[in-house]
C-alpha cells in the first residue's frame, strides 16, 4: 500500500512539474478522450489456440477484456495483400465488426504494404511495385477506399484513419521516401487523406511518426507536408521509453505535443506506446503520467493514449513490449487506464 501511495505521489509530482497547465480535465473531457488498444494480432492469436484471462483467471474474450479495462477505443491495422490473410480487408472487417458490437471507438491504420511499414521499412505493396507515380496515387485512394467503404457497408464508420504508419521518411518508397520526394509523399498522403473524407467525412485523418520525443523530426516532416500542400487533422505520435527513460521521454513527448499544437493548430493522437512486460510497475507509473499529462493538455488538443498489442504474452512473435504475463492475464500496467 506505501508502494503504491508513493508510485501515485510521484507520478502527480512529474505531471505537476512537466506541464505547463496544470488543470484538470473535466468529467464530460475525459469521457472523450480515447483510451485504447492496437490489437490486431487477435484473430491470429486466436487462431492459434491462444486464450485470454482477467486477473482473477477466468477466460475472456480479447476485446471485452480491453473494455472491461476501462478502454474505449480499438485500432486495427490493415495491409494490401498479406501472405498469410492477417490485417487484410476481410480480417480487418470481421475484428471491426466485434468492437463495433461493444461500442467501442475505432481507429483504422494504413500501412500500404503486404507487411509492417515503419521507420526501417516503407515496401509497396508486391502489386503496386511497377506502377507509375500517377497508378500509385491511385491505387492509394482505390485501397483507401474500398477498405473504408466495406466497413461502412457494415454500418461501421472510423473515428480516426491513419493514412501511413510510423511515416517519418515517408511511405511507399522509393516514389513517397520524404527525404528525397518530399513533394511525391504529399500526394501520396493526400490521395489517402481524400479518399478518407470522400467515404467517412467524418473521421480526422491522422498523419503518424514515431519518436513522439523527436520535435526535429516532426518539424521537418510537417514543415515539408505543409510546403507541399500535404492534408492532415491529428498529427500522431509513438512512445517506447524504458523503465529508466520514461520519465524524461514522456516530458519530451508531452512538450512536442504542445509545440506541434500550437505550430500546426492540429490535435495530436498517441497512436502507440508500450513498454516491457515484465517491468509492470514501471509501465503503470509511465502510462498515469501519459494519460494524465495528455488530458491537462489545453482545449483537448490531445485527443487519446492507444497501447500497442497489450494482450500479447508469452513471446508472441518475438515481441516483448505487451502488457500481458506469461498466463495471459493483464498486468498492473494497464490498470492506468481505469
Amino acid at each position: 500500500m506505501r508502494k503504491k501511495l508513493l508510485t501515485i505521489l510521484s507520478a502527480a509530482f512529474f505531471l505537476f512539474a512537466c506541464s505547463d497547465d496544470n488543470r484538470v480535465a473535466d468529467p464530460e473531457a475525459r469521457s472523450r478522450f480515447a483510451k485504447g488498444a492496437d490489437v490486431s494480432w487477435v484473430t491470429e492469436m486466436e487462431a492459434s489456440k491462444i486464450k485470454f484471462y482477467d486477473a482473477a483467471g477466468n477466460e475472456k474474450e480479447c476485446m471485452k477484456l480491453m473494455k472491461s479495462l476501462g478502454m474505449n477505443s480499438l485500432r486495427l491495422r490493415v495491409w494490401v495483400d498479406p501472405v498469410k490473410g492477417w490485417n487484410n480487408k476481410q480480417d480487418v472487417l470481421l475484428k471491426a465488426f466485434r468492437a463495433h458490437a461493444l461500442g467501442m471507438r475505432l481507429m483504422i491504420d494504413f500501412h500500404y504494404s503486404d507487411s509492417w511499414a515503419d521507420p526501417g521499412q516503407q515496401n509497396k505493396p508486391a502489386a503496386w511495385k511497377s506502377l507509375d507515380m500517377k497508378a500509385l496515387t491511385e491505387a492509394v485512394a482505390s485501397h483507401t477506399a474500398d477498405v473504408l467503404s466495406t466497413l461502412k457497408a457494415n454500418g461501421i464508420e472510423p473515428e480516426w484513419v491513419q493514412v501511413g504508419n510510423e511515416t517519418g521518411n515517408g511511405m511507399l518508397w522509393e516514389e513517397g521516401r520524404a527525404s528525397e520526394h518530399m513533394d511525391q509523399y504529399a500526394v501520396l498522403n493526400n490521395a489517402g487523406y481524400d479518399a478518407v473524407k470522400r467515404i467517412c467525412p467524418n473521421a480526422k485523418v491522422i498523419v503518424h511518426l514515431q519518436n513522439g520525443g523527436d520535435s526535429d523530426l516532426f518539424q521537418w516532416l510537417f514543415d515539408g507536408l505543409k510546403r507541399n500542400g500535404g492534408k492532415w487533422d491529428v498529427i500522431g505520435m509513438s512512445l517506447y521509453p524504458t523503465a529508466k527513460t520514461w520519465q524524461t521521454e514522456t516530458e519530451k513527448c508531452l512538450g512536442n505535443a504542445r509545440s506541434l499544437i500550437h505550430r500546426y493548430g492540429c490535435e495530436v493522437m498517441i497512436c502507440e506506446v508500450g513498454m516491457s512486460w515484465d517491468e509492470a510497475e514501471a509501465a503503470y507509473d509511465f502510462l498515469s503520467a501519459l494519460i494524465a499529462g495528455a488530458q491537462q493538455i489545453p482545449d483537448e488538443k490531445c485527443l487519446g493514449v492507444f497501447y500497442w498489442e497489450p494482450q500479447s504474452y508469452g513471446g508472441w512473435n518475438g515481441y516483448s513490449l505487451g502488457a500481458f504475463d506469461n498466463q495471459g492475464r493483464p498486468t498492473v500496467a494497464l490498470d492506468a487506464f481505469k
